[in-house]
């Protein structure tokens, strides 16, 4: 390989808030990462769209830095994944929240940013970000599904984060505050955050401004939505993404 083409690349992981090259990933002896490569631009959403058991939450694991990957190269936000570096520059929301079902909203967040070493003010910010001013006070234990999936993502909103890795934070929550955390969601892109977002859900494409299409391990497009449905002819994103399936799908048999 040239010095030009080894200069290219590293000028692409660096610019980008996410660069993987190659990715594999290899889980109970499956491989659930199939030689994955995709860009993430900084200051944009990015939706990581697949059907469940894509590899969706593995993906969001290896970009974090919990995951263990067989081969490949994964850049986040300019150093290798899960550098000691980066762990106050991320904010995860995990499918299934792991916080203190014994101890109320506020105080489970007084905790989170004391190990972030996040500003105390950070807590009333991010309780009212998600909706929960009014549950403030209440045990997390006591919270609906709904309720206990915005306090999850109110963690990972502690200190600002410029990239933040969320997966299905919208699951189990009410059209009205999925689409008030959208609207969150674009302000938190405008203000200069990356966000990478996993769903299930192909209304929810729409709203970001690049997607990556995943299925059985494999990436089927990493495009923006328009670029999507022009290369498909398909105004809809569903038909769009059922498209690039059949196209794959082809060029296996």
């Amino acid at each position: 390989m040239t010095d030009s083409f080894h200069a290219r690349r590293i000028k692409r992981m660096m610019n980008s808030a996410i660069a993987a090259e190659g990715l594999r990933v290899r889980r109970g002896g499956r491989e659930v990462l199939r030689g994955v490569a995709f860009d993430v631009p900084r200051g944009e959403i990015t939706g990581l769209l697949g059907p469940s058991g894509c590899g969706k939450t593995t993906l969001m694991r290896s970009v974090v830095g919990v995951q263990i990957v067989e081969g490949g190269d994964l850049t986040v936000l300019g150093h290798p994944a899960g550098s000691p570096e980066l762990r106050r520059r991320i904010g995860y929301a995990t499918q299934n929240p792991a916080i203190y079902a014994d101890l109320t909203v506020t105080e489970v967040l007084r905790y989170f940013a004391a190990v972030l070493r996040a500003p105390a003010s950070d807590v009333d910010r991010v309780i009212g970000e998600v909706g929960l001013t009014g549950h403030a006070g209440k045990l997390v234990g006591s919270l609906s599904g709904g309720q206990h999936n915005r306090a999850n993502l109110a963690v990972a909103l502690l200190g600002k984060p410029e990239l933040l890795v969320l997966d299905e934070p919208t699951v189990g929550l009410d059209p009205v505050l999925r689409d008030e955390l959208w609207d969150l969601f674009r302000g938190l892109a405008d203000a200069g955050a990356t966000l990478l977002v996993s769903s299930h859900v192909m209304d929810e494409a729409a709203r970001c401004d690049r997607l990556l299409l995943l299925r059985e391990g494999i990436l089927l497009a990493s495009d923006t939505p328009e670029n999507l449905r022009r290369r498909t002819g398909s105004a809809d994103l569903e038909q769009a993404f059922l498209r690039l399936v059949r196209e794959e799908e082809a060029t296996r048999s």
